[in-house]
């Protein structure tokens, strides 16, 4: 049965990107890459499932972060690199295919710093290489990402449930940053969450409150929306110059909010035209 639910939600990201891509033309090739991708992860956290079946859940006083199983992962990551080599565009390609070429020893090396060291990858644009203690690129760190992201998101899936006190900013199970925001159906308005670049994670989080800098002040918030995507939102803060898509599921009940938040590219030029800086980048690098 849980595989069963497992299966269900990656291929209901999977069916939804397909639909985009066919009614977003513009962003049809980002979501073309994106179920390869997502079918190839889809595939991993099977194999993570399968192979951890039997293992007790994790205790919610245990860090997820602090879960980092190599004799489970780096037998998959050639094939993960394999894979990219094929359906990434070229830069990204031509990143797994020098790292391939590395061998193991930096395989794990990448996979470490990224895990241990890099939880706000590209949460800007533009990254200041001689800053990273790794050595690793950011290339190299993304393939990191999307490579650790169904295993992530296992964990998060196999843990013990926790209450979290406040409004955190960043994933109260794995500290990495929010990807999109979701707004639900509650009474006559809507509730807000976030939800976690890299395992996935929802946790609620306040509607007027900058999940970058901690701005309150309802004037230095605001939102902006297109007609022709009127279900997704672009959450702007004037104190910090961040932003952050929410996807308002009291619109359009079929959307997936981590892939709809890939399909709408226009808002990501408005908002950098406007002069904002996206929070945390998604897996197409946008």
């Amino acid at each position: 049965m849980m595989r069963a639910n497992s299966d269900a939600k990656w291929d209901r990201r999977i069916r939804r990107a397909n639909e985009l891509a066919a009614s977003y033309p513009f962003a049809a090739e980002g979501l073309r890459y994106y179920v390869r991708v997502a079918t190839f992860q889809k595939d991993v956290y099977g194999e993570i499932q399968k192979a951890l079946a039997n293992a007790p859940r994790i205790s919610s006083d245990r860090p997820l972060r602090d879960e980092l199983d190599f004799f489970l992962l780096l037998p998959k990551f050639p094939g993960f690199l394999s894979v990219i080599q094929k359906i990434a565009p070229a830069a990204l390609a031509q990143a797994a295919a020098n790292l391939a070429m590395k061998g193991s020893a930096a395989w794990q090396r990448t996979i470490e710093d990224f895990w241990y060291r890099d939880s706000e990858l590209a949460g800007t644009e533009e990254q200041d290489e001689s800053f990273n203690p790794s050595g690793a690129s950011s290339s190299e760190r993304a393939l990191a990402w999307i490579f650790l992201q169904p295993y992530a998101e296992y964990l998060a899936d196999h843990r013990e449930v926790t209450i979290v006190d406040g409004t955190p900013s960043t994933c109260p199970l794995c500290g990495g940053r929010p990807a999109v925001g979701v707004l639900r159906s509650e009474g006559d308005g809507a509730k807000k969450s976030l939800i976690c670049m890299l395992c996935a994670h929802e946790w609620l989080f306040r509607r007027i409150y900058c999940p970058a800098c901690g701005e309150e002040r309802e004037p230095q918030m605001a939102f902006y929306s297109a007609p022709e995507i009127a279900h997704v939102r672009v959450d702007v803060c004037d104190t910090c110059h961040t932003y952050l898509k929410s996807v308002d599921l009291t619109k359009t009940g079929l959307a997936v909010a981590v892939v709809d938040e890939l399909a709408t590219i226009p808002l990501d030029l408005w908002a950098r035209e406007h002069g904002y800086q996206k929070l945390q980048i998604n897996l197409l690098g946008t």
